[in-house]
């Protein structure tokens, strides 16, 4: 999932980093073929360096130390409203067919909880050029219809974004997950485009939570390189974020 991340972020690009996953992401793609890429942490923190220790929180002191700069949330999601921000890259609770997010109500048990929200997910899934999810697979995170709409995919399909007045360059590249990565198609559904090395399709379509379509042309996601497996090891020594607990 790190890597298949990493790789949707292209040198010399804004990024939005958000929580969790995420964070690692971007410093792997700065550390291997986007040394150029500029990291936007919605608490006012740009870096168009990587951070010189693993993040835990985007509000770390790794992350403030030799920031390009260290501003308010306005000077980061300003940069959003300009359209600048070509890719962010988010997490969610629920995912639905067209990319809509739900990061405020969940389900543990039969009892529905409250989550953290939105946070600046919503300002970036409107007006990113590009949008990027990372979640665990299964029915209850990928689900036909989202339970609450927290930040905008394709709505219902089709024109929908833009007949809510949303940038024309806009909207949700892709899904990654831990069995594969989804794009999108011309009429805002997703798709799998590619499975990960040793997940059969047959087990990817059980865990979706409706008729997912299959690319004609279905690929194999690219395992890590040498490389990529190199960084993340050095960036994450104890497994925090890469172990078989790590936190969703």
């Amino acid at each position: 999932m790190v890597a298949a991340a990493a790789r949707e972020i292209r040198d010399a690009e804004l990024v939005f980093v958000g929580m969790r996953l995420p964070l690692l992401a971007f410093l792997l793609a700065k550390r291997t073929h986007a040394p150029s890429a500029v990291g936007l942490y919605e608490n006012g923190i740009i870096r168009d360096a990587p951070s010189p220790e693993m993040l835990y929180t985007m509000g770390d002191s790794p992350n403030l130390f030799g920031a390009t700069l260290c501003g308010s949330m306005l000077d980061v999601m300003s940069l959003l409203q300009q359209g600048r921000v070509h890719v962010g890259i988010l997490g969610a609770a629920e995912v639905d067919r067209f990319g809509n997010l739900n990061t405020v109500w969940g389900l543990r048990g039969s009892a529905e909880i409250r989550l953290p929200g939105s946070g600046g997910a919503c300002d970036i899934a409107c007006l990113a050029q590009r949008t990027v999810v990372l979640l665990p697979h299964d029915r209850a995170r990928l689900v036909e219809r989202v339970r609450h709409v927290t930040s905008p995919g394709y709505g219902t399909g089709n024109s929908w974004r833009r007949s809510r007045g949303l940038p024309a360059r806009s909207g949700p590249s892709a899904i990654i997950t831990t069995m594969g990565v989804l794009r999108f198609g011309a009429d805002g559904e997703a798709y799998l485009a590619s499975a990960h090395p040793g997940v059969p399709v047959e087990e990817i379509l059980a865990a979706t939570g409706w008729t997912l379509r299959v690319a004609d042309s279905l690929k194999t996601t690219p395992p890590p390189n040498t490389t990529e497996l190199a960084v993340i090891r050095a960036l994450d020594p104890k497994q925090f974020w890469t172990g078989a607990g790590q936190p969703q």
